[in-house]
């Protein structure tokens, strides 16, 4: 099941004329600007819900990802010498790491030469 964070956002996004969210242990109602209950259907939100945080996590991933090719940069630099097969295969399994993995919790980072 989604964070509460997440359905909010699918909501918001499933529904463009919800303007505010309320919720409580009883489940969660949305509302239009002039207060009225915006019906949704709640399978159609847990499924954008579990997208959102799909992305969210794949974002995650790429940030950590580019964080590690940035590392590497100074490699491929004009004053430096030309990089080994081990440097370029290394940077290229880390630019092909959201193939194998779709977020920080499965993802397993290869070995930097």
């Amino acid at each position: 099941m989604a964070q509460d964070s997440h359905r909010h956002t699918a909501i918001y996004a499933l529904h463009d004329n919800v303007a505010y969210i309320r919720g409580d242990e009883n489940g969660v109602k949305a509302y239009d600007a002039n207060d009225h209950e915006v019906a949704y259907d709640s399978d159609a939100v847990e499924a954008k819900a579990t997208q959102v945080e799909a992305d969210e996590n794949l974002a995650a991933l790429r940030v950590e990802r580019n964080k590690r090719l940035v590392e590497t940069d100074y490699w491929d630099a004009s004053d430096t010498p030309v990089m080994s097969q081990a440097q370029i295969e290394y940077r290229q399994a880390l630019r092909d790491i959201t193939t194998s993995a779709t977020s920080l919790g499965d993802v397993t980072w290869p070995t930097a030469p």
